[in-house]
């Protein structure tokens, strides 16, 4: 709360928006000398980490609907500028994308192929989120949307798994861009229609849209922007991307990407067009039950251990959808809190991942067992996720689960009852994966090559599981300030619930 009094004097915003790509580009001019690379790289990703924090403890549930403002006029004729802030739904998300960064770069502690670029570009991807995240001006919302795109293809192309590396990463970016086309399309629609001449949203968002233009531009700006929160049946670049990606990439693809993609369809299509939400929503919800159902289903019939996580993630951001879909209190709420669960739960779940295979070199789960005799911090880690995953109570799951299924109950109550059947998919597949991959005689193939994992490791999955287990015990943490966020803008797209 006492840092709102110096919001004016130090741009948090901005400092932590242009810090990552500043570093890129300083990473890219220093020597190619491992040990100074990850240490740099360290360093920034930490003080980035402790800004988000500084940020997520001063913002204040009482105050403005946004703070930490910050404004730069950049191109006065069109209408574009600088303007940065966070409200309730954001500072979570700001402060998730910190710690994915620095739990990221401690991953990546055994990159050696190039670590310099690896950084830069996971860093200019890095940069591009916070954008995302913090930005009121449909025009740099875009802008960074494409910078938080771009380097994925180069980190997958570049450092991803060689068998399936550059098809991945091309169908990654072709979906990807594809989608932020169709969103562009409607977003330049709203800025011509409204004749204020400006791409600020703030403004925008006041601009009285009629009926028939919200009806017809929804779907574009909705669904082109969902297509990165992977909904059905545009997900299917999702799971290939996160098994192809190197361990941090994935860890920044499901932990913050997808919400990106969740993000914007709420900030760009639910607030600015509510009247359109209103109508479509039905529909919406549909393609987000499949996801749940589907993608459940689908993670229970994999053998490989990364195909299961990433198809788990595509069930997961339906529930994120279908809480949006709502268009209620609890729904909303909820799934704000799940974009924040599921990105500290899929980062963990991608690290443990990325453990096994460098130690066990197979990700296949019948040639796996016997783990957790040998990776102890690592097993415990991902029987948390798997918790949070279940949804099971004292974890952040169920915290974001359970208003999102009462939300859903209160709109479309048989909707609701399909949806359980993935908690149950679920557990399936999370207990077969522990009894499989951790518990069991450990083949002898790979019985050598086990071993404890690193000290900074066992630091990354600890600063995971805190918040994992933090926000379940402890929802005060962080439930009031998206409830706040919700409270704020629920005048603006009429939701129900309050």
């Amino acid at each position: 709360m006492g840092l709102n009094v110096f919001a004016e004097e130090i741009p948090y915003l901005l400092i932590i928006t242009l810090l990552p790509i500043v570093a890129g580009a300083l990473l890219l001019a220093l020597p190619n000398r491992h040990k100074l690379i990850y240490n740099v790289a360290l360093g920034v990703a930490t003080v980035t980490l402790l800004l988000t924090v500084l940020v997520f403890l001063g913002f204040d549930i009482n105050g403005d609907q946004y703070q930490f403002a910050d404004e730069y006029t950049w191109l006065p004729q069109f209408g574009i500028s600088l303007k940065f802030a966070v409200d309730g739904i954001s500072t979570p998300l700001v402060l998730l994308t910190g710690i994915v960064m620095f739990t990221g770069v401690i991953i990546s502690q055994r990159i050696d192929d190039r670590p310099r670029e690896f950084f830069a570009f996971m860093f200019i991807l890095a940069s591009g989120v916070f954008g995302v995240f913090v930005s009121l001006d449909l025009f740099m919302l875009f802008f960074f949307y494409e910078i938080a795109v771009f380097p994925m293809y180069l980190l997958i192309a570049i450092w991803g798994w060689k068998e399936t590396r550059e098809y991945a990463a091309m169908k990654l970016t072709l979906y990807l861009f594809i989608g932020s086309v169709v969103a562009l399309i409607g977003a330049l629609a709203m800025y011509f229609t409204s004749g204020l001449n400006t791409f600020d949203m703030v403004d925008l968002a006041a601009a009285n849209f009629s009926t028939e233009f919200q009806n017809l531009w929804f779907p574009f700006v909705f669904l082109g922007f969902a297509v990165l929160g992977g909904i059905w049946p545009f997900h299917n670049w999702s799971p290939d991307g996160h098994v192809a990606a190197p361990t941090a990439v994935s860890m920044f693809h499901a932990g913050v990407l997808m919400k990106l993609g969740a993000f914007a369809a709420l900030r760009v299509g639910i607030m600015l067009l509510p009247e359109g939400a209103h109508t479509h929503m039905w529909w919406v919800i549909l393609l987000a039950l499949v996801n749940v159902v589907y993608g459940a289903f689908i993670a229970m019939r994999q053998n490989d251990f990364k195909y299961v996580i990433g198809f788990s993630s595509v069930s997961h951001m339906g529930l994120v959808v279908m809480g949006f879909a709502t268009l209620n209190q609890n729904g909303f709420i909820g799934a704000s809190v799940q974009m924040f669960s599921h990105g500290v739960m899929t980062a963990l779940f991608f690290a443990v991942v990325g453990m096994v295979y460098d130690q066990a070199h197979t990700r296949q789960i019948p040639e796996l067992g016997g783990v957790g005799k040998y990776m102890k911090i690592p097993t415990l880690a991902f029987i948390i996720g798997g918790l949070v995953s279940m949804g099971m109570p004292g974890f952040s799951g169920f915290v974001a689960e359970f208003p999102i299924f009462m939300g859903v109950w209160q709109a479309y109550p048989w909707i609701a009852i399909v949806a359980v059947i993935s908690i149950v998919l679920t557990a399936s597949y999370i207990i077969r994966i522990v009894s499989k991959v951790f518990f069991g005689e450990t083949p002898a193939e790979i019985a050598d090559h086990l071993h404890d994992v690193t000290r900074s490791e066992k630091l990354a999955l600890g600063v995971l599981a805190f918040f994992l287990v933090g926000l379940g015990v402890f929802p005060g943490m962080m439930v009031p300030m998206f409830a706040e966020g919700v409270r704020q803008i629920a005048p603006l797209i009429g939701l129900g619930g309050f």
